[in-house]
């Protein structure tokens, strides 16, 4: 009997393997795990592991990509504190609606969602970072100085600082880095 087709087969698990971890996107790397387990449900089925195939379908392949995608979908999302007077739907400021544009693709290229987040007061902005609610930041400058920035943006995760800081082209605001762990109560 000519075994051909099963080789084939096979040598797709480590291939497919490969291609999944050396995935950047999230999304695709879910694609591929999901290949990965029919690929390894096929195998088992042709070897004649018929239980071993069903339970590869439906808890390596159904179950685990619907978690992952969950898992993924929740935790790609960056939450910008901003001022309640700021959303982008009330808000005539153009520069503001540029300033998140500009964010806003950044993060596309790095597969993350921006969530606008508003607070009532510049407190509970401060407090809702501190308190890791938020990951940014983005209120006005009270004190506009004749120079294009009028907004601050804090950031308080690192990564996410050095992105925007290589990326982000506009003038419209000075960026900031800030580490809850060394604030204690220290205001921003």
């Amino acid at each position: 009997m000519n075994d051909t087709y099963l080789y084939l087969i096979i040598a797709l698990l480590p291939l497919t393997a490969g291609m999944l971890v050396t995935q950047t996107n999230p999304y695709h790397a879910l694609i591929l795990r999901g290949v990965l387990g029919a690929v390894a449900a096929m195998v088992d089925a042709v070897l004649g592991a018929a239980d071993v195939a069903l339970t590869e379908a439906l808890m390596g392949t159904m179950l685990s990509i619907t978690l992952y995608a969950i898992a993924v979908r929740s935790s790609l999302v960056l939450r910008l504190g901003v001022m309640e007077n700021q959303s982008i739907e009330k808000n005539q400021d153009s520069n503001f609606q540029q300033l998140i544009n500009d964010f806003r693709s950044i993060f596309k290229k790095h597969y993350l969602r921006l969530e606008l987040v508003p607070y009532p007061t510049e407190e509970t902005l401060q407090q809702a970072l501190i308190e890791k609610e938020i990951h940014a930041t983005c209120a006005p400058l009270e004190k506009v100085v004749e120079t294009a920035e009028t907004y601050q943006t804090v950031i308080r995760v690192q990564r996410i600082y050095n992105i925007i800081e290589s990326e982000l082209l506009s003038q419209k605001t000075t960026l900031r880095y800030f580490n809850v762990l060394d604030s204690g109560e220290q205001t921003l």
